[in-house]
Parts: structure tokens; C-alpha cells; sequence
């Protein structure tokens, strides 16, 4: 199912970062990993190259599991769970199960 997409604002809820909150970089459904700005990150070192001559440590994100994550409602700005709704139109829209607002 595809609950989560990228630029959705979440919150880590398990791990050394929870409490944490981010938008979702990118997405990876086959290994069910997302990447959120500013969550797990670390540092390594580079190697001088063309791009970057003088080299040096570079901050990066990991990937984190996607379980480890929960989408924040936009009205109540709090974790939900999130459900499908067929609207009127028959396109189905992602809604938060806490308060009904469509995501």
C-alpha cells in the first residue's frame, strides 16, 4: 500500500531519533526504507575528487524503516494512521483516521 510519499511530514516514533520530525527525502518500496531530512544522520569521510577537491566528512542521511515512521495529521499535527476514502468523484483519496482530514 501506498500510505507514505515523499514530502510528507512525519515523525520518528522508535530509535535513538524519536520524537524527531521530517519530510520524507525519498522512498524505497522493495526494502520498505524511507529517508527523512534531518533524521539519522552521520558523518563520513570523502576522498578528495574533481567535485570536491579538498575531500573531507560529509553529513549524510540514512535510511530508517518505514514501520519506524507515523504521517502527521495536517489539522491536528499529531501521528495518525492513515486510511483510503472514495471520494464523490470515485478517486480514492489518503485521509487521517484521527480527525478526517484528507492528507
Amino acid at each position: 500500500m501506498k500510505k507514505l510519499k515523499v514530502n510528507d511530514e512525519v515523525i520518528v516514533t522508535t530509535g535513538k531519533n524519536a520524537g524527531k520530525i521530517g519530510k520524507i527525502v525519498s522512498l524505497n518500496r522493495k526494502t520498505n526504507k524511507v529517508t527523512v531530512d534531518g533524521v539519522n544522520e552521520v558523518k563520513r569521510a570523502t576522498k578528495p575528487s574533481q567535485a570536491n577537491p579538498e575531500g573531507g566528512f560529509v553529513t549524510k542521511n540514512l535510511p530508517i524503516d518505514s514501520s519506524n515512521v507515523s504521517l502527521i495529521s495536517p489539522k491536528t499535527k499529531k501521528p495518525t494512521k492513515v486510511k483510503f476514502v472514495v471520494g464523490k468523484d470515485n478517486k480514492k483519496a489518503r485521509t487521517s483516521k484521527k480527525c478526517g482530514a484528507v492528507i
